[in-house]
C-alpha cells in the first residue's frame, strides 16, 4: 500500500466509517500524544472520540460528551486518556486550571475545538478536520512529529 499524500482526504459514508477511522487511529496512540478534532457542530467529533475511547476500553462503554465539565479522564486505559471539549472554554488561559498539560505529560489527549486551546495545542499534534454530516463526510488528517511517520501506511479509505 502506498501512502497517501499528507495532509491528506478521506470521504467517510456513514457513521460506521467514523466508527472504523476513530478504531484506525486508537491502534496508533501513545501517552503523550494529542489529537485535535474539529469541524462544525454535528460533524462528528464526538462520535469519533467515543470510538477511540470504546476501541481502548475494548468494550461498549458509557462516555459521555465532556461538553459541561471540560475533561473527562479515562485513567485505566491503554494509552490513559484525557478527552477535552474546548467548546465552552472562557479562555485558552482556562486550561491550565483543566490539567491540560498535565494530561499531556500522563494521557493520550483527545481534544474538540482545539482552535480555542491557542498556543497550548501542541505543533505535533495530529489534527482531524471532519467536514459534513450524515451520511458523507469528509474527515481531512495531518499533524506534525511522528505522524506522518506512524501513519504512513494508514488507509486511505474506510469502510
Amino acid at each position: 500500500m502506498t501512502s497517501p499524500a499528507w495532509p491528506f482526504p478521506t470521504i467517510l459514508h456513514g457513521e460506521a466509517a467514523t466508527v472504523a477511522l476513530a478504531e484506525t487511529v486508537a491502534a496508533f496512540l501513545r501517552v503523550g500524544d494529542v489529537i485535535g478534532l474539529t469541524g462544525e457542530i454535528g460533524a462528528g467529533k464526538t462520535t469519533f472520540a467515543r470510538a477511540v475511547i470504546q476501541r481502548l476500553a475494548r468494550q461498549a462503554i458509557d462516555v459521555p460528551s465532556p461538553t459541561f465539565t471540560l475533561v473527562q479522564s479515562y485513567p485505566d486505559l491503554t494509552p490513559p486518556i484525557a478527552h477535552f471539549d474546548l467548546y465552552r472554554l472562557g479562555s485558552a488561559d482556562d486550561l491550565a486550571e483543566l490539567g491540560f498539560d498535565e494530561a499531556a505529560e500522563s494521557s493520550a489527549v483527545l481534544v474538540e475545538w482545539p482552535e480555542r486551546a491557542g498556543a497550548a495545542m501542541p505543533e505535533d499534534a495530529l489534527i482531524i478536520t471532519l467536514d459534513g454530516g450524515g451520511d458523507r463526510r469528509r474527515a481531512t488528517i495531518g499533524g506534525g512529529g511522528s505522524w506522518q511517520h506512524r501513519l504512513g501506511t494508514f488507509p486511505s479509505t474506510f469502510p
